[in-house]
């Protein structure tokens, strides 16, 4: 509204000066540049009074500053339990802890719920580190598992080929071109199905001025919240290692592209057919 205000006065100031000036001491042409410069202002103060909302980023945008750095965001610790990143002069190193949970609230009775709750709110309170407690779903990587069922159905179709060949009796002929169409359906339901692991962690931190400073502080609330977490729950947790780490900071091992790739390929010859 000020800007409207403001905008708006600046253009009557302008009218103003043009239709009190004779043509004696101000031009006829410098007073039509006066009138445009003023419907421009009327204009401006209209945008600024209704659309501020689309003006205002564009204007401010230009104030801004995109700074990109060429140090790695975060890296495994040598001991490849933990992820580190670099914060001004300090590092922090973060550990993830799996906490493998066997029960599903559908399958529990309203006692069994009540006592999963209690568990859950002491396990909150063990220790006094901040401990960040996350469930999450992630895409299976099925690569490698889909390649195994590949190569078993190419040696079925080789062998169905080989024995009509050598003229086998029907019934190992009837045999094989069984085991060939079992393969070709499991290979049909892995490849067009997504396959979900639900993963709960805790994420806990530790800052130090050194690397192996940070390293070993956080392994160490790693270890004693593990023990909290074991004496809780009564299962046994464990420490996140090398790439699985991953699954929790990268988006392309929550969703395996080579996965995504295989469904999308079969989508389109499917289409094709």
């Amino acid at each position: 509204m000020l800007g409207f205000i403001a905008f708006f006065a600046a253009s009557v100031f302008m009218v103003l000066i043009v239709s009190s000036i004779p043509t004696a001491l101000l031009p006829s042409g410098f007073k039509i540049l006066l009138l445009i410069i003023a419907f421009f202002i009327d204009a401006v103060a209209i945008s600024t009074r209704f659309y501020s909302y689309l003006i205002t980023p564009l204007i401010k945008q230009r104030k801004r500053h995109i700074v990109l750095s060429n140090e790695d965001a975060y890296w495994l610790s040598v001991s490849g339990d933990a992820i580190l990143h670099r914060e001004g002069e300090q590092y922090v190193a973060t550990v993830y802890i799996k906490i493998p949970i066997y029960v599903s609230a559908t399958e529990m009775t309203p006692e069994e719920k009540l006592e999963f709750t209690s568990q859950m709110a002491k396990l909150l309170s063990v220790g006094d580190t901040p401990t960040r407690y996350t469930t999450q779903i992630h895409i299976m990587n099925k690569d490698s598992y889909i390649d195994t069922l590949r190569n078993m159905m190419n040696s079925s179709e080789n062998e169905e080929a080989k024995m009509m060949s050598s003229n086998a009796s029907q019934k190992d002929l009837e045999r094989v071109k069984g085991k060939v169409s079992m393969w070709h359906h499991i290979m049909d339901n892995a490849s067009s199905t997504l396959s979900l692991e639900q993963v709960t962690y805790a994420a806990i931190s530790s800052i130090g001025s050194k690397e192996f400073e940070a390293v070993s502080g956080v392994q160490q609330k790693a270890r004693e919240a593990m023990s909290g977490i074991s004496a809780v729950l009564g299962v046994t947790p464990s420490v996140m290692t090398g790439e699985s780490i991953l699954r929790f900071v990268e988006p392309e091992y929550l969703i395996p592209y080579s996965t995504v790739s295989e469904q999308i390929s079969k989508s389109m010859r499917e289409e094709v057919l």
